[in-house]
């Protein structure tokens, strides 16, 4: 090798080397497949939900999607895999309202949910609902607090496990309204469902998804939706705040977030790719099947939610007196 191509060599190295050590942009990415972190198991709403995205984004991006199920420890691990990836837009986190949950309900915590991610977007809404087993009394959410208010004490409300949305909501629902009633936690849905029919608890909150089943088959009633806005499963019942709760408005919630420090252009990219795939009919159709509405929104609307959240779910917990972990 003479002196001249030796030097041309040495210099396609450096600038090689140079090139890989540059940031992300839009430009150049995904330059590899993309991992989204989900702190749930396979098979659930959650994972179900971003795996019918991420169909769509591997067409739209022209690089693999893949679902890394991580889950467990309240999606500690999950957000700390994602925290400390390479801030280039290949791996994103599947963060949701539990996200928020644990920066309250945990200690410590290895990441800082709002300083260690950058937000993309919202991926969907999924809604809460007190309900009532078919052979119950009550008719309504007014009947409900009428009996609870005249009977202080008395009246059982069933959730899902200590810490999460729904046992929080039923918290939150106890302190807007002044009520007195025994929150009696249950693990995971099936055997709340099942106290519920058995009238062990008088009504439950629990996401309205894997109830309509429930529903469907007049075993249980809904009474009000916990959300903003009536579910569309459901367009007959009313939610909490039309039944005469103000400023009461809970759902559960997912979302995409990148590793802090992802170049601006690559969440620009993500995010509007994110939107074109919610908007997608066969997407919105999926979602709607798994009872999930399909709603986006820009970083900065997430990173509002994010910040709105903790501050709720940290005073709850807080107030309640839920023990942190």
């Amino acid at each position: 090798m003479n002196h001249f191509t030796r030097r041309s060599a040495l210099a396609a190295m450096a600038l090689s080397t140079l090139v890989a050590a540059l940031p992300a942009s839009a430009d150049t990415f995904p330059s590899k497949p993309i991992r989204i972190v989900v702190p749930f198991g396979a098979g659930g709403v959650a994972d179900l939900t971003a795996r019918t995205v991420a169909q769509k984004l591997s067409e739209s991006l022209g690089q693999p999607v893949i679902i890394d199920n991580k889950p467990g420890a309240g999606g500690v691990g999950a957000g700390e895999a994602v925290a400390k990836a390479e801030p280039d837009g290949h791996t994103l986190l599947l963060m949701s309202n539990g996200t928020a949950v644990s920066a309250g309900l945990f200690k410590t915590l290895p990441f800082d949910a709002q300083r260690d991610f950058a937000p993309v977007s919202t991926l969907g809404f999924f809604d809460l609902a007190v309900l009532a087993s078919a052979n119950a009394p009550f008719k309504n959410l007014g009947e409900l607090m009428a009996f609870a208010k005249a009977n202080p004490g008395k009246l059982n409300v069933g959730t899902i496990n200590i810490g999460s949305t729904q046992h929080l909501a039923a918290e939150l629902f106890k302190s807007r309204t002044g009520l007195d009633f025994l929150i009696v936690p249950f693990n995971g849905t099936p055997a709340l469902t099942t106290a519920l029919r058995g009238s062990q608890v008088d009504v439950a909150i629990e996401i309205l998804g894997p109830m309509m089943g429930q529903v469907n088959s007049k075993a249980v009633r809904p009474l009000a939706i916990l959300g903003d806005e009536r579910a569309a499963q459901v367009p007959d019942v009313p939610t909490v705040m039309q039944s005469g709760v103000a400023n009461f408005d809970v759902s559960s919630w997912n979302a995409l977030a990148a590793p802090a420090k992802t170049p601006k252009d690559v969440i620009a990219r993500l995010n509007k790719e994110v939107q074109a795939a919610l908007a997608n009919p066969d997407v919105k159709k999926k979602l709607f099947e798994l009872n999930v509405s399909a709603r986006g929104s820009t970083p900065e609307k997430l990173g509002e939610l994010l910040g709105s959240e903790i501050k709720r779910w940290g005073e709850v917990i807080t107030k309640s007196g839920v023990p942190r972990l």
